[in-house]
């Protein structure tokens, strides 16, 4: 969000917005969410002001209400100056920049209710109406200014935090300097008390701007910086504990060495995620994924329906290759069988062929000087997105069962139990022998950390994966010198808990992974219900010769914001609906999300956004949701076969009025509509019918998954397959178990810390 204030007059029809315009930007971007929701209701009565401007006369009650939000804006901005002084008060270094702020914001709030004031309007003329505000420029000058002010005292505000965030790092490292170098158990007790005590703030303070933060990548980057100190919190402890009862043992001290370098590493990514800095290792945060490089390429190639010049065929190819050069990280791995591997390389060859045949017909197109893609070039175009996402698909599934299946040979804890157990022993060869089993094992996780993050879907992810990457690069080598130090003191108590500990956070790493594999599981099957639903190449070709692709322009998405809006909100409760089916794979759970996915992508063309980009992809997509819709009165003509007459007739009546409403989509889709006018009304109607499906469904969803639980339950109780209808006296309502989905958020818990300091008394006995 860039807070700026319009200074053009407003197109017809269409309320002007102070943030419609950078002309008059004033330069400061807002960065966290309680900035932003502290502008919004500002904002919104300036807006109100603005969009007056071209109605100089008003009703004596419109008057009063302009004069109302005038005097509002001018008594919020005092008390908020208020505060602002009281803040630069306490904080000398900002008193200057501050008060200039606060000056300017309180001019803008008095400018603003003497522009609106009822003594300064106008007096009632012939039609009854008077003027007020007829200022316009001092009206748009005074918000302008007024935003610019308010949103800098803010950001200066927003400093403080910042400040307060590097003051507690600061003290957290000079503590963790002072562990470093403590020679006794008494004095290591009385420095981590202290060192508890700071950890604990810093882990408040930097959650809530964690919380607080807009960009998703730096809360990403903030979560894995804070679950590594978490973590690390307990490491260090039992780390520095066997160094002190083992001073002279060089892996004990190595084991130490490498928490403390990681602590401070995490320390000081925080605070280059909330100054801004940029790092060395900014290019290696965000490195580029197979995802984005296919989403990159589809966006190129689409881009040719409305501009056959936005790019050179060259360039094209460029991208592509580029693409294919990033899957040799799955082709090349030793991990990938032979039949993986011959599958990537044949979707990268059809790639290739269909990009070719892509620019063959682009070249034939612009040949004939055509303005706009032809036929071929729309089935190529098709064509070539289909390639390139089962591209993805393919190599999706090849992270993913990687992933799955070290998940599950990990989850035997085998060479953790067999470290333990030979340390314990004092039997250095066999924690050799175990510890190479181990480093295997880690660098099969690091290298599908690696796949996944190229799969993974979203930006956060792919910093989720590159942090798993980097904890099992690291925790593997400190499980290997912990064990090492507990077999040359196998009688060790602390050598015992600390190697204990670096395995728990092992095992807590492939927690998380677990979760991040379900995460880009959700991810992936949310963006190929979207690509199933769009028209396949030559399956709807029939329109492509007599219907033309065009766009809503801004006046007709106004229009259909409102069928929009209704259509998003009836695919979301279809959604929560099927979540709460026990069978995920029945038929009309799983028919019904793939209409609520097109009907989403449809909402998203409301508002020109999405998959759907003209009105003849909108139009193609009715007709294949049409025909799902009807795939689903199918299943639920099969359904209604198990019920009672009383259940039937209910469940038949709400189809009967689903199938009629699918063809009535499918035939007005079909139906080719001339010039822009007929198209509108088209679209319109599309989604109309659309809506009026979702309803349906949405009425039919609980009562068929009450009756679908109903049955098994009498099924499960009877112990015997007899057909439903014999035994409706045997009915009874089954409870719905809420399920607890307690999701590892992998932050950094204040309460954990509090529970390290409140263990501190058992120190000095172990």
């Amino acid at each position: 969000m860039r807070v700026c204030v319009s200074g053009r007059e407003s197109s017809a029809g269409m309320a002007s917005s102070p943030c419609g315009n950078s002309n008059f930007d004033s330069g400061l971007e807002i960065k966290t969410r309680s900035v932003e929701q502290t502008l919004i209701p500002l904002v919104s009565q300036i807006t109100t002001l603005i969009n007056h401007k071209d109605k100089p006369k008003k009703s004596e009650r419109t008057q009063a209400a302009v004069h109302r939000v005038g005097q509002a804006v001018s008594v919020a901005v005092g008390r908020f100056v208020t505060v602002g002084e009281a803040i630069a008060t306490e904080n000398q270094e900002l008193k200057d920049e501050m008060g200039q702020a606060c000056f300017e914001a309180r001019r803008a709030g008095d400018a603003i209710a003497q522009l609106t004031d009822v003594g300064s309007a106008l007096p009632f003329q012939s039609d009854g109406l008077v003027t007020v505000f007829s200022d316009r420029t001092g009206m748009v000058k005074a918000a302008r200014l007024l935003l610019s002010s308010v949103t800098k005292v803010l950001v200066l505000a927003d400093r403080i935090v910042i400040k307060q965030i590097i003051a507690s790092r600061n003290k957290v490292l000079v503590t963790l300097d002072h562990l470093e170098r403590v020679c006794t158990f008494q004095e290591f007790v009385q420095i981590f008390s202290q060192f508890g005590n700071e950890m604990v703030e810093f882990a408040h303070l930097t959650g809530d701007r964690q919380n607080d933060l807009k960009d998703e990548k730096k809360k990403a980057r903030m979560a894995a910086a804070r679950a590594v100190l978490e973590k690390c919190t307990m490491m260090l402890l039992t780390a520095s504990k066997t160094c002190l009862r083992h001073p002279d043992c060089e892996s004990a001290r190595m084991n130490k060495d490498a928490v403390f370098h990681r602590m401070r590493c995490a320390l000081e990514q925080v605070i280059e995620i909330v100054t801004e800095a940029r790092s060395c290792g900014e290019n290696k945060i965000l490195p580029v994924s197979i995802y984005n490089g296919i989403k990159d390429f589809k966006s190129s190639v689409e881009c040719l329906r409305d501009n056959l010049n936005s790019l050179s065929p060259q360039s094209m190819g460029s991208q592509l290759e580029a693409l294919v050069e990033r899957t040799e990280d799955f082709t090349d791995s030793a991990y990938t069988s032979h039949e993986q591997r011959q599958a990537i390389l044949g979707l990268c060859q059809l790639a290739r062929q269909d990009t070719q045949q892509l620019v063959q017909s682009w070249a034939e197109a612009q040949s004939v000087h055509a303005k706009e893609a032809t036929e071929d070039m729309e089935v190529a175009i098709l064509k070539t997105c289909q390639s390139v996402s089962e591209l993805r698909r393919e190599l999706h599934k090849v992270a993913v069962i990687r992933a799955s299946d070290l998940l599950k040979v990990h989850g035997e804890q085998l060479p953790l139990r067999a470290l333990k157990a030979a340390g314990a022993e004092g039997n250095l060869e066999a924690v050799a022998e175990y510890s190479r089993t181990l480093t295997e094992q880690k660098e099969q996780l690091v290298e599908n950390c690696r796949l996944l993050c190229h799969v993974s879907g979203t930006e956060p992810l792919e910093i989720t994966c590159i942090h798993a990457e980097e904890t099992f690069h690291v925790i593997g080598p400190q499980i290997i010198s912990a064990a090492q130090t507990l077999a040359l003191h196998p009688s060790s108590k602390i050598a015992k808990e600390n190697l204990e500990v670096f395995c728990e956070a092992w095992d807590s790493q492939l927690c998380d992974m677990a979760l991040l594999l379900r995460e880009i599981n959700d991810v992936f099957e949310g963006d190929k219900r979207s690509y199933l639903s769009l028209p396949r190449p030559g399956k709807h070709s029939a329109n492509l010769k007599t219907a033309k692709a065009v766009k809503l322009d801004a006046e007709e998405q106004t229009s259909m914001a409102k069928l929009g809006l209704e259509l998003r909100l009836l695919s979301s409760d279809v959604d929560t609906e099927v979540e709460k089916w026990e069978e995920q794979e029945h038929d009309i759970v799983r028919q019904s999300q793939s209409l609520a996915s097109m009907a989403y992508n449809m909402y998203l063309f409301t508002r020109g956004e999405g998959l759907l980009k003209t009105t003849l992809d909108l139009f193609h997509q009715a007709e294949v949701l049409s025909e799902e819709g009807l795939q689903l009165c199918s299943s639920l003509r099969t359904f209604s076969t198990q019920l009672v007459d009383e259940e039937k007739s209910v469940v038949m009546t709400e189809m009967e009025k689903m199938v009629a409403l699918c063809q009535q989509l499918q035939m007005g889709a079909k139906t080719p509509a001339q010039g822009k006018t007929a198209t509108f009304q088209k679209v319109d109607s599309s989604i109309q019918t659309t809506r009026g499906i979702l309803t349906v469904v949405l009425s039919l969803l609980p009562s068929c998954n009450k009756l679908t639980r109903k049955y098994k339950s009498e099924r499960s109780s009877l112990g015997s397959p007899q057909d439903w209808r014999e035994r409706q006296d045997a009915s009874t309502p089954v409870k719905e178990e809420g399920a607890l989905n307690n999701k590892n958020t992998n932050g950094f818990g204040a309460k954990s810390l509090e529970q390290h300091m409140a263990g501190l008394n058992l120190l000095e006995s172990k």
